[in-house]
């Protein structure tokens, strides 16, 4: 009787997630830098409150990627070993990336926008 697998068990899913997490790693640290450098250069406490917003959303959105990672690793991992194309995940990860990008950029704009008003 001859194995039917279709994959090596682990490595292209691994890699999957490794990369997702190198991303929402990098994200994590861009915010924490953010939320460093930012309000240091607000000219008053009001304005450094304000600043405090992308670094705060930004570690917030990377704990979910690095969550959203792992049970997509799991779930890929499952489907491959039932061998069940049905199981695999749709790119809920890449969607939640790309809001999360389209998301900065309209923030940045509003505290551009509220400080050059303060």
């Amino acid at each position: 009787m001859t194995d039917r697998r279709v994959f090596d068990p682990g490595l292209q899913p691994e890699r999957t997630e490794l990369a997702w997490r190198r991303t929402a790693l990098a994200i994590g640290v861009g915010s924490l830098v953010a939320l460093r450098v930012l309000p240091a250069a607000a000219s008053d406490s009001a304005q450094a409150q304000l600043l405090l917003a992308p670094g705060i959303a930004g570690l917030a959105f990377a704990v979910v990627l690095w969550t959203l990672a792992r049970a997509r690793h799991l779930r890929v991992n499952r489907a491959l070993v039932d061998d069940d194309p049905r199981g695999l995940p749709g790119s809920a990860l890449l969607f939640a990336l790309t809001l999360f990008v389209v998301g900065c950029g309209g923030l940045s704009a509003v505290v551009v926008l509220t400080m050059a008003a303060l």
